[in-house]
């Protein structure tokens, strides 16, 4: 099969575009043949071995170069080998912790979900991390609630909009001017533009602050969160030493000094992906959930993919499709 190996750190034309054996299944895994998978930050901090202090942990990084492998953590495809829970032909998704970038993947059947019935395998695989984060960062989120989404027009800012309209919050964003009509498109309501407007002194309050851009501090987001409310942290500019983590790190560390609660919305983390992703299904198939796919790229191309991402000006998501028959939308 084909694959895209990561043997080195550096930019994407250090990928090289490989032919590999094709992956055999172990006990409980099946294979799925890979229809379209995404880029998301998690896999180019990946790709670069940034930020530094990411290399002195455990988590797939290695100090000088990484282990040898595929990266790539959306996945959307069909089943080619019956398991205990899928058979051949299945629609699915997955998120992954890597391996997606490559025509056929063995995948753990407790972290396949089938596909959103109405959505295509493109559609499909802009879905789980981005929507995976959006999902867990609004967890406790009720009708009636403020919520503000700094960071609205990425990846998980697009869904992050919609599940919380959704849920029956009233929903702010923080993007670009650019971006305020596909901002309201997704459900906002007031629309701040980061480059003009200083949201932390806009005298609203918010019961939730979803911070995915992490331009400001806790301390600055705080003017802004009711009392009981809580800010949630999610990313931040990328970084060669510290960041994102270092802001994701003070975030945590400074909830306490600022007198409202402080969470982190972890998708790798998450031990309930499949549940989670059957949830984001339902979500879609009900038509309150739209992936918002900004560019499509074919599977060779897998490094302009990447640079274009990095790149950070993507609406929502930057899909990579493998040239498979699949389901339309």
């Amino acid at each position: 099969m084909k694959a895209f190996m990561q043997r080195a750190y550096g930019p994407p034309d250090s990928l090289t575009f490989e032919d590999v054996p094709d992956p055999v299944p172990a006990e409980g895994e099946v294979l799925v043949r890979v229809h379209a998978t995404s880029v998301n930050p998690y896999d180019w901090h990946f790709l670069r071995g940034e930020p530094y202090v990411a290399r002195l942990m455990t988590g797939g990084f290695g100090l000088r170069r990484p282990p040898a492998g595929v990266l790539g953590c959306d996945l959307a495809g069909r089943v080619v080998t019956a398991g205990t829970r899928f058979a051949p032909g299945d629609d699915v998704y997955a998120l992954l912790p890597r391996g997606a970038h490559a025509e056929y993947v063995c995948v753990p059947e407790d972290l396949l979900a089938p596909m959103p019935a109405n959505l295509s395998h493109d559609q499909a695989a802009a879905m789980p991390m981005a929507a995976v984060t959006a999902l867990l960062a609004l967890r406790g989120v009720e009708a009636g609630r403020r919520v503000l989404v700094n960071g609205a027009s990425g990846g998980v800012g697009t869904f992050a909009v919609q599940l919380a309209k959704a849920l029956g919050a009233h929903v702010d964003a923080v993007c670009s001017a650019a971006n305020a009509d596909l901002a309201r498109s997704l459900g906002a309501g007031e629309v701040f533009d980061y480059r003009a407007d200083d949201f932390t002194r806009s005298g609203r309050r918010y019961d939730v602050v979803l911070d995915v851009a992490g331009r400001r501090s806790v301390f600055a987001c705080r003017r802004v969160l009711e009392r009981d409310g809580t800010f949630v942290a999610v990313g931040g500019p990328a970084g060669r030493w510290v960041q994102p983590a270092g802001h994701v790190f003070l975030a945590a560390a400074g909830g306490p000094l600022a007198r409202r609660r402080v969470v982190l919305a972890d998708a790798v983390a998450c031990r309930d992906k499949a549940a989670v992703l059957g949830e984001l299904a339902r979500w879609a198939e009900r038509g309150a959930v739209t992936p918002v796919v900004d560019r499509t790229y074919p599977f060779d191309d897998l490094r302009a993919a990447f640079a274009y991402s990095e790149a950070g000006h993507a609406k929502g998501k930057v899909v990579v499709t493998l040239g498979v028959p699949g389901r339309s939308a």
